[in-house]
């Protein structure tokens, strides 16, 4: 393959990335719709949409490791329909209730909260179902689809559940969720999932601490999870206080504020877009530094707006901050399903996913160091946590790594030198 060719993907997997955009599409209008048909259909204040939000990022928590569980324990293409097909049906729910004036917000939070249950289950098992489809080559281009679709998902689906709100009523923006959930569940059952070898069944416990600790002794996936952590801290410190700081500083409308978080979204996609060929000039760990590193840089330049007031420059961090993230999760996905055995996969996946705890934690830290100290006091701490994950990752063994690591089986030798 010359390096600018366009790798082939199979049809098999073809129809799980276009399962992955109907899905993550359909989370992500729900999430947009569920808190505008709370304040405008039920009339909730702040407080109540506060709580709406903590029951729809709850699963990510409480269901990640279960999730995981199961992905290693039984077919990961029927658990990722099952997740979907369990968010269908919850949104259908939504629809009815809505139909029938029988809405109320702890039923939108119930119905909400298993809707997200599905999609933890469906972002768990969908990394360690990816392998066994495509060969070792293509899993960076493989990775790069999925997060592609991922990103269309997040730059559209927010407007597109606003739109379908405002223009047709909160119970068809509901309907269309589902419907695209239907159709992720259908292009799921045309997949084929080579058979793996049966599990032993031990306690859950003992998985989860197998799982647990391959990561946290393994030399390359121990530094990423750390990274990964304390970049989430980070970037919701320096979040959790954006918009009135973008008010205040820059004197900033709803619409300005919006255009300036919108390059957030064009940064993903450009970094999905570039991905592949970016994995196939550079060397495999300097593609893993460069997400830490423009998270660092992305700091730096929005802690330059304390003493220039563009905002262009807030727009330009939003930028690398979609740029770098991008490229982080395609290579060290690539990176986590080369090194693990098919066997750990869905745990292995689940912990990574456990290291969104570290969101709410910056929003709190945020809101701290912000009520008492200012905005300013938040986008120097924002620089210092951005720095020191780019150290962890830049010390790290990770980052010397020439080309994407040999495939691992499942043999007893892997876990022992880990």
């Amino acid at each position: 393959m010359s390096p600018d060719a366009t790798p082939h993907l199979p049809p098999t997997f073809n129809r799980l990335a276009w399962s992955n955009l109907a899905a993550q599409s359909a989370e992500q209008i729900a999430l947009a719709a569920a808190p505008i048909v709370a304040v405008l259909l039920l009339g909730v204040g702040e407080g109540q949409s506060g709580l709406l939000q903590t029951a729809l990022t709850l699963p990510f928590i409480l269901f990640a490791i279960p999730a995981g569980l199961l992905a290693d324990r039984i077919s990961r293409r029927r658990l990722m329909a099952g997740a979907e097909a369990l968010r269908a049906a919850a949104l259908l729910a939504i629809l009815l209730l809505i139909w029938l004036g029988l809405l109320t917000l702890p039923l939108l939070a119930l119905t909400g909260f298993v809707a997200v249950c599905g999609t933890v289950a469906y972002s768990v098992a969908a990394p360690a179902l990816v392998p066994s489809l495509v060969s070792p080559q293509l899993l960076p281009a493989a990775n790069a689809r999925i997060e592609l679709a991922r990103t269309i998902a997040f730059a559209s689906g927010p407007a597109l559940g606003g739109v379908l709100v405002g223009w047709v009523g909160a119970a068809p923006a509901f309907g269309f969720a589902a419907a695209l959930s239907v159709i992720a569940v259908v292009l799921l059952s045309g997949i084929y999932e080579p058979a793996r070898e049966p599990v032993p069944r031990r306690h859950p416990l003992q998985d989860i601490k197998e799982g647990a600790a391959f990561v946290l002794h393994h030399p390359l996936l121990r530094p990423v999870f750390v990274t990964q952590f304390v970049f989430n801290t980070a970037w919701f410190v320096m979040l959790a206080v954006f918009v009135p700081y973008a008010v205040r500083r820059f004197g900033l409308s709803a619409f300005g504020i919006g255009t300036v978080l919108a390059m957030y979204g064009v940064g993903m996609m450009v970094g999905a877009l570039v991905a592949t060929r970016l994995m196939r000039r550079l060397a495999f760990g300097t593609v893993i530094g460069l997400g830490p590193v423009t998270g660092f840089v992305a700091a730096v330049v929005m802690a330059l707006t304390i003493f220039i007031a563009s905002p262009w420059l807030a727009g330009l961090s939003f930028f690398l901050l979609g740029v770098g993230p991008i490229l982080w999760v395609i290579s060290t996905t690539t990176l986590r399903q080369s090194v693990t055995p098919p066997r750990l996969l869905g745990r292995v996946s689940a912990i990574n996913i456990m290291s969104y705890g570290a969101r709410p934690l910056g929003s709190a830290l945020g809101a701290i160091v912000g009520g008492f100290y200012g905005a300013e006091a938040c986008l120097y701490l924002a620089v210092a946590i951005f720095g020191s994950q780019a150290l962890v990752i830049l010390l790290s063994p990770a980052v010397s790594l020439a080309t994407q690591p040999e495939m691992v089986g499942d043999g007893p030798a892997v876990l022992r030198a880990c």
